[in-house]
């Protein structure tokens, strides 16, 4: 059943991964997309992916997780398929907005089911293992993706996750157990105030560098972005059940946990965004090559989440997730190659990136899911998920970002253009680095996870 759990986040996070290496056949194919259309495709299936997280594990634990990741699985496929037919770019987004809702209401109900069946004593590991499954899932979609990119045309990519998807929906529905109903409330004001507000902050960063960063569109965006914020918290404050409460924040743990994961995702995926292009465009390698070089990355994942839950309990939260941060910081600071850098010292960049998610992964996500009483799980499992699709669709959005600022006025050819990529790939990972130690390291971890029984209690 666990195996079934990892397996179906695993599908769901690695089609974020997978279209990376597709970038390069989309930008050269007949819907001729511009580079903010670009983004788009990528970021608008992780933007719904994150704003229906949270509602997402409300409508579970009222009508059935079960059912709802069932449900899930079934529009996962539907929207693959759907951009696999798609003739035009608003068909294509469209098929990736009704598989980011679909990955929504799988993805934590995974988690709850999983809770539901795990004993008290083996709850930590099942996390980890859940953990785990979701960041190799980016990895798995680099590498598979790249077999698929390098034989079939960009459509390919799309149509092998339409039997994956079955496949997965038989298994699940064999072996999943069927897990008690809660009294959740389903807000939907509270749910479409969170997506719309992610929705504008990102297309203010999008769409800055095409329509100009003072143009009245654009700063109108950030305008609103705030204040659906600002009415999300205070409807938060004021409904009888909100989707999200505010005041769950005043807990350390779920604060910390959150940002922690947010800013944790902001980094690896700045990475995974422009790491395909940059082995595609800059060290020539093939869709096959660029998937696989990034595969020690997985390896060094898998290895480093098991001593990232031996950590926290010998160390302490605060420690091992603020070393995880921090070597994240780093090798997104080192991560910077020219084309003639060679691969082996790419790697050890990876590697250490690798080693910095396997420690903060688990820890983070254990302090959120058990600051939450059981009977919310779902919520806290959205919770997480939301914190963790929004910070990756934020790296996206702001490496890419940097890509257009840079790239603007023309690249050239040959090795004035990857010089040109290069600088502009360096001035993405300086961005994220900061915000990772800075908003995840410095003023998250430190300042949330530095009393872990007493922060544990708190959240009872």
């Amino acid at each position: 059943m666990t195996a079934a759990m990892c397996a179906c986040v695993l599908v769901a996070q690695s089609l974020v991964a997978a279209m990376n290496l597709a970038i390069p056949k989309i930008a050269a194919s007949g819907l001729h997309p511009s580079p903010a259309q670009l983004l788009w495709i990528v970021d608008i299936y992780v933007l719904v992916f994150a704003g229906l997280l949270i509602p997402a594990g409300a409508l579970g634990d009222r009508f059935g997780r079960k059912g709802t990741l069932l449900t899930g699985l079934g529009a996962f496929g539907a929207g693959t398929l759907l951009c696999a037919l798609a003739p035009a770019l608003p068909v294509l987004m469209a098929g990736r907005a009704v598989s980011g809702a679909g990955a929504a209401l799988l993805v934590p109900a995974t988690m709850s089911v999983l809770l539901h069946a795990s004993p008290p004593d083996r709850r930590a590991g099942a996390v980890a293992a859940w953990s785990t499954a979701m960041g190799a899932g980016g990895l798995a979609g680099n590498a598979g993706g790249g077999l698929l990119v390098q034989y079939l045309p960009w459509q390919g990519l799309f149509l092998a996750y339409v039997p994956l998807a079955l496949a997965l929906l038989v298994w699940v529905a064999g072996v999943a157990p069927r897990v008690p109903r809660q009294t959740a409330a389903l807000d939907l004001p509270g749910s479409a105030l969170l997506a719309l507000g992610a929705a504008a902050l990102l297309f203010g960063i999008i769409e800055g560098p095409d329509r100009g960063w003072l143009s009245a569109t654009v700063v109108g965006a950030f305008a609103l972005a705030l204040v659906l914020c600002a009415v999300f918290v205070r409807h938060g404050l004021r409904a009888a059940h909100p989707i999200l409460d505010p005041r769950l924040f005043r807990l350390p743990r779920l604060r910390a946990g959150s940002i922690g994961i947010a800013v944790t995702f902001f980094g690896m995926f700045a990475l995974f965004y422009v790491n395909a292009q940059f082995l595609q465009y800059v060290k020539g390698y093939s869709a096959v090559q660029a998937g696989g070089a990034i595969v020690p990355l997985a390896l060094g994942m898998m290895v480093f989440t098991k001593c990232g839950v031996r950590g926290a309990e010998r160390f302490g939260e605060a420690r091992t997730a603020g070393a995880g941060l921090a070597l994240i910081t780093a090798g997104l600071l080192l991560s910077t190659t020219n084309a003639h850098a060679s691969y082996l010292l790419y790697m050890v960049f990876l590697v250490v990136m690798s080693t910095g998610a396997g420690l903060a992964m688990p820890t983070l996500s254990h302090a959120i899911v058990a600051s939450v009483p059981a009977s919310r799980s779902g919520m806290g499992s959205g919770l997480q998920g939301a914190a963790r699709e929004l910070g990756a669709a934020l790296g996206i959005a702001v490496v890419g970002t940097a890509l257009s600022v840079r790239l603007a006025s023309g690249t050239g050819h040959g090795a004035a253009a990857a010089t040109a990529f290069t600088d502009a790939m360096a001035l993405g990972y300086r961005i994220a680095a900061g915000v990772v130690l800075v908003v995840g390291d410095r003023i998250a971890v430190v300042s949330g996870l530095r009393s872990r029984a007493g922060a544990g209690r708190s959240g009872a």
